[in-house]
């Protein structure tokens, strides 16, 4: 078993170390101390809570064949006349996306606007993280 600290559950998440801990006494979570006597969660099931609250928060979105999506707050959107730069936060995540100024403006994205990002590369790498 993986055992991941509450806070970083929390982190991961995008909530607080509070409602993490209130889902562990709910039985939504199952949580334990490691060796050290430090709270956690076990990390098979953070992750299928983190599937299962990202599958019911789809925003509307239609179907599409890119698996890997993320949703956010457009924060920054810089123009010429024919490339447009545009930042979002999702969660605690700052994707940049450079795209056509005439796309930007038929999407209607300026900051505060609610956009997501879909991402379909070739090749991805994915590191693990030391706990």
């Amino acid at each position: 078993m993986t055992h991941i600290r509450i806070s970083t559950a929390a982190d991961l998440l995008g909530v607080s170390d509070d409602t993490v801990r209130r889902w562990v006494e709910l039985g939504r979570l199952a949580g334990g101390t490691d060796d050290s006597g430090r709270q956690g969660v076990d990390g098979a099931e953070l992750a299928a809570l983190a599937q299962e609250i990202a599958d019911g928060d789809k925003l509307g979105e239609g179907a599409r064949s890119a698996r890997n999506h993320l949703t956010g707050l457009v924060t920054r959107v810089v123009s010429d006349k024919v490339m447009s730069q545009v930042e979002l936060q999702c969660g605690r995540f700052r994707i940049v996306s450079l795209i056509s100024t005439e796309a930007v403006e038929e999407l209607g994205l300026e900051p505060g606007s609610v956009a997501t990002a879909v991402i379909k590369a070739t090749n991805v790498t994915i590191e693990r993280n030391r706990a």
